[in-house]
């Protein structure tokens, strides 16, 4: 079944009154925001010019668990969260607030 057909099954069953569990709807939750991390570090990295090897180096880490945390199948730590954005030369802002999370690398101002 390709994306766009399970989006629309999706879609109907909520139009015919389908409501997900609280479980199930935090999962969702979660991964949306594993999701987020893992694009605002690529973006941010991105914007550097920096492979994940680069980035790898900078941190302190492996090139393996960079991709990881890029393809969003690692759950962070705080101290890998602090590693992340000492070697992205950046802060790092989250904001949770209800059905919204918004992860985002801001760089530092230059010297």
């Amino acid at each position: 079944m390709s994306h766009s057909r399970w989006k629309l099954s999706r879609e109907k069953e909520l139009a015919a009154g389908y409501s997900e569990s609280p479980e199930i709807a935090a999962e969702r939750a979660e991964i949306r925001l594993a999701m987020a991390f893992a694009k605002a570090v690529y973006d941010r990295r991105t914007e550097l010019g920096l492979s994940q090897t680069e980035l790898a180096e900078r941190a302190g880490l492996t090139q393996a668990k960079v991709s990881r945390v890029e393809g969003a199948d690692t759950v962070p730590t705080l101290p890998l969260l602090r590693r992340l954005a000492v070697a992205l030369d950046a802060s790092l802002n989250i904001a949770l607030d209800g059905g919204r999370e918004e992860v985002a690398f801001i760089a530092h101002p230059a010297a």
